[in-house]
């Protein structure tokens, strides 16, 4: 019955707004699912960076395998090896970025996805913001990774190039730690 009472208000409310109102407003509101492409192509770039850091890291086993048995070692055997499951570890988050991207994009202007339904909610997304602040949370992390990737092959000479080094990881810590106290708020 209530379904029956509000066609009439619908009616009406078509009435009082005119045709030409209701046909741009559908019509504005049906454009939204052009983001279906961010999320198709956010899936496919996410599926695509896993498995160039699988390889990635099928890759460095391979090295390490055949590394472990020639004596002596490789030159740089272990930063080669460190260097590249830290690169690896970077496009992981790159593609969970992508990944909570396309999530919340479909969330935001598609449709809630039941399947998600009582499972972790990590996932869940409700505004702008929150897309904002956790895709925010994972590019810093992606950041720091990628620094310490950075670092494992930068040559310290000077005593003061040691000091700025520990200050840009005393910088990182700090803004961790803050990082980590919005999120709690």
């Amino acid at each position: 019955m209530a379904h029956e009472q509000e066609q009439p208000k619908r009616i009406k409310a078509l009435e009082d707004r005119g045709v030409i109102e209701a046909l741009f407003e559908g019509s504005i509101w049906r454009s939204r699912f052009i983001v279906i492409l961010a999320v198709v192509f956010g899936l496919v770039g996410a599926i695509i960076l896993f498995i160039v850091a699988s390889y990635d890291i099928a890759s460095i086993a391979s090295y390490t395998y055949h590394g472990l048995f020639a004596h002596p070692h490789p030159e740089g055997f272990h930063e080669n090896i460190v260097a590249a499951i830290i690169g690896a570890v970077d496009l992981y988050l790159i593609a969970v970025v992508m990944f909570i991207f396309a999530f919340g994009i479909y969330e935001l202007f598609i449709s809630h996805i039941d399947e998600a339904e009582g499972h972790n909610q990590i996932l869940a997304i409700s505004s702008l913001d929150q897309l904002k602040d956790k895709i925010a949370k994972v590019i810093v992390m992606v950041l720091v990774v990628n620094f310490f990737q950075r670092v494992l092959h930068t040559n310290f000479n000077t005593p003061l190039e040691m000091l700025y080094f520990a200050l840009s990881i005393m910088s990182l810590a700090v803004g961790l730690y803050f990082l980590g106290k919005v999120g709690k708020h």
